[in-house]
């Protein structure tokens, strides 16, 4: 059985709805280090680098992405929304000079950068074309 496509005041009253009702996505990583930074990879497929924002403070790497977008369907099998992704990140000390960012192929990749930062930093990634 197939629908008509939603107008798009469905899709805003149904993600306003799913935002309403929503569990935070917990999104994995992956996270290494190089000569001058850590480096944290994590899946957010979806979304966009406006979607994104990521924060360092205290040692703490987190960034969520708020949901993009929830059309009504009927799903057969529905295991990830559209966003309303969040992930908390403890880092050793000794990071936090600048934040780096970049979000391209549904793969947001965050470098933070060596040297000391005593400051709040929030960032949003750049999108790689």
């Amino acid at each position: 059985m197939t629908r008509e496509p939603a107008s798009h005041d469905e899709v805003v009253d149904a993600t306003a709805q799913a935002e309403a009702n929503m569990r935070t996505q917990t999104v994995p990583v992956n996270v290494y280090e190089t000569a001058d930074a850590i480096v944290v990879v994590a899946p957010l497929p979806a979304v966009t680098p406006g979607d994104v924002t990521i924060e360092f403070s205290d040692n703490c790497l987190r960034f969520w992405a708020a949901l993009r977008s929830a059309a009504p369907r009927e799903y057969l099998v529905r295991e990830w929304d559209y966003g309303g992704y969040e992930r908390e990140v403890a880092l050793p000390e000794g990071y936090g000079r600048a934040v780096e960012a970049s979000l391209g192929n549904g793969q947001l990749a965050i470098r933070v950068l060596r040297g000391g930062g005593e400051n709040r930093i929030s960032v949003k990634p750049t999108g790689l074309g």
